[in-house]
C-alpha cells in the first residue's frame, strides 16, 4: 500500500502530519483516505476544509514512520520534532511538506463510512522528479507499506504498460 503523508494545520496554526497507508485515488481528481474520526488529522481536515497528501519517499522513511507512531492527539507539535519543513499551499488551507517530492493539495468534500474524500485542486512536484512534462515515478523514491511484515519497500522500476501488455493475451 502507498505510504501517504496527510498534512493539516492544527487550531493554533502549527503543522500536523500523519502516516496513512489506507488511501487511494477515488476518481481522477479525488482521493479517499480510510481514517477514523478519532484522528487529530480528521478533526483538522473538517475544521480547515483542506489537507495535503504527499507521497512518502525512501530518503525520509524514518520521519514517515514517526508520523505514524506518534499521535497528534497525544503529542503537541510532533511536526517540529521531525526536523522537516513546510510551506503553506497557495491553493488550500494546508501545509506542503517541503522534503517530500510529490504532493496533492486537496479540498475537503465529505466524511462518510469510508473516511475522508477530498478533491485534488493542485499537484506540486519537486523539479528533481520531473522528466519533460511528466513525473518520473522512479525519481520519486516512493515507499510502500506491507502490513503483513510491517516493512517499508521502495517502489521503483517500471515493469509494464497498463492497458496494453494484457492485450497480448487477447
Amino acid at each position: 500500500m502507498p505510504v501517504l503523508m496527510i498534512a493539516t494545520y492544527n487550531e493554533d496554526g502549527t503543522v500536523n502530519v500523519m502516516n496513512a497507508a489506507w488511501g487511494t485515488m477515488f476518481s481522477r481528481n479525488e482521493v479517499m483516505l480510510n481514517l477514523t474520526e478519532t484522528h487529530k488529522t480528521v478533526k483538522n481536515i473538517k475544521q480547515r476544509k483542506a489537507f495535503t497528501v504527499s507521497i512518502a519517499d525512501a530518503d525520509h522513511v524514518t520521519e514517515a514512520d514517526y508520523f505514524g507512531v506518534v499521535s497528534g492527539n497525544n503529542y503537541e507539535n510532533k511536526f517540529a520534532k521531525s526536523g522537516l519543513t513546510a510551506t503553506k499551499s497557495e491553493h488550500v488551507d494546508a501545509p506542503i511538506i517541503n522534503e517530500f517530492p510529490l504532493c496533492m493539495e486537496c479540498e475537503f468534500e465529505k466524511y462518510d463510512d469510508c473516511g475522508v474524500v477530498g478533491k485534488v485542486v493542485n499537484v506540486s512536484a519537486d523539479e528533481k522528479i520531473i522528466n519533460g512534462d511528466t513525473i518520473d515515478i522512479d525519481k520519486v523514491g516512493a515507499i510502500a507499506f506491507d502490513p503483513y511484515t510491517h516493512g517499508y519497500y521502495k517502489v521503483a522500476n517500471r515493469v509494464g504498460e497498463a492497458f496494453k501488455d494484457g492485450l497480448k493475451l487477447k
